[in-house]
């Protein structure tokens, strides 16, 4: 016995990977079956792709630090491999492959495990699920304007009052580096301005200077265009005959004016030039939406357009727009502000078992409630029947429904709500339509 305690693994998860447990995979499935519904509610498809690509498919499309993140090895076969860092990419390698079959618009969701070797922190795993759709094979503003509207229907159908939907556009962007001189060092400038809610100001102009290489005044008047005062008609007065900001300006004036026809609250919206989105790939209008009772967990879904990414893989002409919901990011955010419910069991009724000879009419009328639509669990075991109610209240049932020799010869059976504390008995013929009453109060 020594030698065989001696040699037990010890259970433990790698850093930056977690297990979820039962009261907190109902809540994250609960959210990914909401963003289906919506997704779905707006005509998008749902797809899968493999977690593993050939490491060239992924490899120089999110920029160096992307790159890092990889998990990447050779297979069995020798085979240079790495495992999906995002859903984007791998989407322009399947539209680029399936285009004939799928036509344009083309128009997907998918909800899928990524994974990134990344220095974890709050809300942030090594290992998440994101939630992704996208409109592929049109260049037409609506789109980018719908994809604004998906957002924030998820959100509220999340259960969300108070969040922020900030766009800019890296036509914006690129159009007054492009006036400042910097054209040629977007990239890093790009990144660096990525970086203004973490790390202020001050930092990033030294970043700037000091990494990017621009001078000091240009940096200076980078962030003072990118600040909060900045508004559509300041950009279009400050860079008048630069054609990207003009475009840029154009394109976000159209998407403010349709959210309000549509009716989405101008609250919500937000115009936010310091917005980059660290991802090389994006072209066009971008999105981050934050919480505002925790803006500090950084943006729960995000996206934007980007027109050429697979043209890596094809000479035909895919742009595309889209965004993702950071599923354990919100989960996270969910967590903090105590939104997350107790149960641990996705079946509100349970039988218990007062009778160990009466199992099949407890099966039975576990049966007949399943039939009717209505969740249940049979308790295993003839226990002591507080046994089987500490069992209930641990794991969140609403309902305890209990019969034994007395009220299965009247034909009855007692209805508890675990909720209240109260207690009624009923005929076995009205016991479908009291649980749905109380099902529908609690």
């Amino acid at each position: 016995m020594e030698f065989i305690l001696s040699n037990l693994i010890e259970p433990r998860t790698l850093r930056g990977f977690r297990d979820f447990l039962p009261d907190v995979m109902l809540v994250r499935e609960r959210l990914m079956e909401t963003a289906r519904r919506v997704f779905r509610s707006y005509g998008f498809s749902p797809i899968d792709t493999p977690a593993l690509e050939y490491a060239e498919i992924l490899t120089g499309k999110g920029g160096d630090e992307s790159d890092k993140q990889l998990f990447r090895f050779k297979d069995g076969g020798d085979r240079d491999v790495a495992m999906r860092f995002d859903l984007t990419v791998p989407l322009a390698r399947f539209t680029a492959q399936h285009s004939a079959v799928l036509g344009t618009p083309f128009k997907r969701y998918h909800i899928a495990p990524v994974w990134r070797g990344e220095n974890t922190q709050r809300g942030r795993y090594r290992e998440f699920v994101q939630c992704d759709f996208d409109t592929i094979g049109t260049e037409s503003n609506a789109a980018d304007i719908e994809t604004l509207l998906v957002i924030h229907d998820l959100l509220v159908a999340l259960g969300f009052e108070r969040f922020t939907i900030r766009v800019n556009n890296r036509l914006i962007l690129n159009g007054v580096l492009e006036a400042l001189g910097l054209a040629d060092q977007t990239v890093g400038v790009l990144r660096a301005i990525d970086k203004l809610p973490k790390i202020g100001a001050d930092a990033v102009i030294g970043e700037l200077v000091e990494r990017v290489g621009t001078t000091r005044e240009q940096a200076q008047q980078l962030l003072t265009t990118m600040g909060p005062q900045t508004d559509l008609a300041s950009l279009e007065a400050t860079f008048a005959g630069n054609e990207r900001v003009a475009l840029g300006v154009s394109r976000l004036r159209q998407l403010f004016a349709a959210a309000a026809t549509a009716g989405i609250p101008s609250e919500r919206i937000e115009l936010d030039v310091s917005i980059a989105r660290g991802l090389d790939y994006y072209t066009g209008t971008i999105y981050e939406t934050f919480l505002t009772d925790l803006p500090t967990i950084g943006s729960i879904c995000s996206g934007g357009r980007y027109d050429n990414l697979a043209g890596l893989f094809t000479k035909e002409r895919l742009p595309g727009v889209g965004a993702s919901l950071g599923l354990d990011r919100l989960l996270a955010a969910m967590e903090e502000l105590k939104l997350l419910g107790t149960e641990a069991t996705p079946a509100p009724v349970l039988i218990t078992q007062f009778d160990a000879d009466r199992l099949g009419d407890y099966l039975r009328v576990g049966r007949l409630l399943r039939a009717a639509g209505i969740n249940v669990e049979v308790y295993p075991d003839a226990k002591k029947l507080g046994k089987q109610l500490q069992y209930a209240d641990r794991k969140g049932f609403r309902i305890a429904l209990i019969a034994g020799s007395d009220e299965f010869a009247r034909g009855v059976w007692q209805v508890k709500n675990l909720k209240e504390g109260t207690s009624t008995t009923v005929p076995e013929g009205e016991v479908i339509e009291t649980l749905r009453k109380l099902l529908t109060v609690s």
